[in-house]
């Protein structure tokens, strides 16, 4: 029988720093976020990072919010409902950090039947710290949990075009009547160095436009080079004209080269 795990990122179970530590904590100390040798890593979250960060981002999340819970979580799950709607296999729903778990998403869908599995990890761009972390953690699980499981992964859909029309068209919608200078799109960053290492040739990435603008295999798994197409085929869809638009990534850490220019 088969079965669709969606997979998200995950949120604390509350905005309060006793929920949000041990949040950031699992997620920070994933080695395919953080890559550096494991006591370095435990040195630098548990050490710097968690004694100041779940105050901050605590106050970051109380700003977003909702009554019904984390906001990420409540679109989810509304999301969830909705694919399941349109399916008679079933559907279950994971996070890769926090309570509702990857193995308790295999599991719910192992209490079915199910034995094929189609693994949808919810990111149109693919990155080591995100689609990948998702897809080795599942596969350890199923070794030790669900062997008679078998997975096939949904990849990276960034230039897909049901995709690219459902983004412009909310990104059309909120700009009905409204007179902007420049659209921005901001997506979250990433250290260069992810980009060299999923490069599965080896020699493509040279983290500039002439890489990311020359054909490759190695865009198959490159997040800068995704991000780029994603924005070029919405521009395109919308046509928004060369100067009215910026492509930016936020959030990063210190000590290490991200990829720019910074939001």
């Amino acid at each position: 029988m088969k079965g669709v795990l969606l997979v998200n990122l995950g949120s604390p179970k509350s905005p309060e720093p006793k929920d949000v530590k041990p949040y950031l904590d699992e997620f920070l100390m994933d080695k395919y976020v953080i890559d550096v040798p494991y006591l370095l890593r435990a040195l630098l979250v548990r050490g710097i990072i968690l004694r100041k960060r779940p105050e901050e981002s605590a106050h970051a999340y109380k700003k977003i919010w909702w009554d019904e819970g984390s906001p990420l979580m409540v679109l989810s799950e509304r999301m969830h409902k909705k694919v399941q709607a349109k399916t008679e296999i079933p559907v279950a729903l994971a996070m890769r950090y926090g309570e509702m778990t990857i193995e308790k998403g295999l599991q719910e869908l192992h209490n079915q039947g199910v034995t094929e599995v189609l693994l949808f990890p919810l990111y149109p761009q693919y990155a080591m710290a995100s689609t990948l972390t998702i897809l080795v953690l599942a596969e350890k699980i199923r070794k030790e949990k669900f062997p008679q499981m078998k997975f096939t992964d949904v990849p990276a859909f960034y230039n897909k075009p049901d995709y690219i029309k459902n983004l412009s068209d909310l990104i059309q919608k909120s700009l009905q009547g409204y007179e902007y200078d420049q659209l921005v799109f901001s997506y979250h960053g990433i250290p260069e160095r992810h980009i060299r290492k999923t490069d599965v040739t080896k020699s493509h990435c040279k983290i500039d436009g002439s890489c990311c603008n020359t054909p490759s295999s190695a865009h198959a798994f490159c997040y800068r080079h995704q991000c780029y197409e994603t924005t070029r085929l919405v521009v395109e869809q919308l046509q928004i004209p060369e100067g009215k638009y910026v492509q930016t990534f936020q959030s990063r850490l210190a000590g290490d080269k991200w990829l720019e220019p910074y939001t």
